[in-house]
């Protein structure tokens, strides 16, 4: 049976998924698969019966995808596991922005040991006058599982919302309120007093907030980042902080240059740090691990592409190839070669790496596998029985 190392620790749900004989713990050797948090993988070695990393959480710069997707190991992560654990955070963030709640529990924590502390504070609160969320509008940047959670938590509330993102699925449009205004970024940035940002970490999101963006803005707005720190150029947000242009940037990404600056609320990292996400993404995780194991069937890989389809034959044969042309009929032609049906096939592909599932009415020799394999634009060749 397979073999599963835990690179953190993994909420105990995620056995519970696993079928019987499985062995998954933190001192296995030659793993079919890794489950992970926050550990980082980059320097770590992947053994050749390696299949699969699945990331027990959204983001995944922790593993070193290149390497992976260069050996066929599939990674996957947990879209929307630890999704209402984020939006919860953001709503209580958004009222973070509009009241100046932190800066008065810091204020009344001076008054400990004090006389009059009742007075004091009757005299004192008009120093944190705050202002109401219901009725403000806020801009939603990326509408994916978190993104539309939050926009549609925010209507609830009584925000007008505007949301960007060009590159919204047909799932995230179904699930998103009507109310919802769509709109291009510079719109959103120019009429949103709080926005709340929910995209990855790429080349072309690093430092989307800058000086050039930050002026865009509308005076007075409050900027929440639960995505990555990276996504935010630090310095651009400090001077915009200190002039005004920002009342408040709230981030879940604390840095040196940050903590304890003045109007910059830095939350550790507690984005999906409740018991239910940690439940939720172990147990995806574990799901993810053992179709593709088993079945070959692949769902939610950042690095290939995701084919699932019900075993439907006797066997099933699967590939990760080039995504070049001429792959299918090289591998048809080979099969029909050997009077095998094809009972069943999808290809798809992403990027330049694709992979294809085969449900065959008889099973192929190890000889037609092995030709298979050879293949140059091959990389990696199962079969399941």
């Amino acid at each position: 049976m397979a073999k599963i190392l835990k690179l953190n620790e993994i909420s105990e749900v995620a056995e519970k998924e696993l079928p019987a004989g499985y062995t998954f713990a933190a001192d296995v050797k030659a793993p079919d698969g890794i489950m992970l948090r926050s550990f980082n993988m980059h320097d770590y070695p992947l053994n050749d019966e390696l299949l699969a990393v699945a990331r027990a959480g959204a983001g995944t710069n922790n593993i070193p995808i290149p390497d992976c997707t260069a050996k066929g190991i599939v990674v996957f992560n947990t879209p929307g596991a630890n999704a209402n654990a984020v939006k919860e955070l953001v709503l209580c963030e958004l009222l973070l922005g509009g009241r100046k709640i932190v800066d008065a529990i810091d204020w009344v924590k001076t008054l400990k040991g004090t006389e009059g502390i009742s007075k004091t504070v009757e005299k004192g609160k008009s120093k944190f006058v705050g202002h109401e969320i219901t009725g403000k509008t806020l801009g939603v940047i990326g509408l994916g599982a978190i993104g539309v959670m939050v926009a549609n938590a925010a209507s609830d509330l009584g925000m007008k919302v505007i949301g960007y993102d060009p590159y919204l699925s047909v799932q995230g449009a179904l699930h998103l309120y009507a109310t919802t205004e769509m709109s291009d970024l510079d719109t959103l940035l120019k009429k949103a007093d709080f926005i709340s940002v929910h995209v990855p970490l790429t080349p072309s999101t690093e430092k989307m907030f800058n000086a050039e963006t930050f002026a865009k803005m509308k005076d007075g707005s409050v900027l929440i980042n639960n995505s990555r720190g990276e996504l935010v150029d630090e310095d651009a947000v400090l001077e915009a902080v200190h002039s005004g242009k920002l009342e408040r940037y709230i981030t879940d990404f604390p840095s040196d240059k940050l903590i304890g600056e003045h109007n910059i609320i830095c939350v550790p990292h507690l984005g999906a740090s409740t018991p239910e996400a940690e439940d939720n993404c172990a147990a995806m995780a574990a799901r993810e691990l053992v179709d593709y194991i088993e079945n070959g069937n692949i769902t939610h890989s950042v690095n290939y592409p995701d084919v699932a389809s019900p075993r439907s034959s006797v066997c099933r044969l699967t590939i990760m190839h080039a995504n070049v042309e001429g792959v299918i009929s090289k591998i048809t032609t080979l099969l029909s070669s050997k009077n095998i049906n094809i009972a069943n096939i999808i290809d798809k592909s992403k990027g330049d790496k694709a992979y294809m599932l085969l449900d065959l009415d008889t099973k192929p020799s190890d000889a037609l596998v092995e030709e298979i394999k050879k293949l140059d634009m091959v990389t990696r060749v199962r079969i399941f029985n």
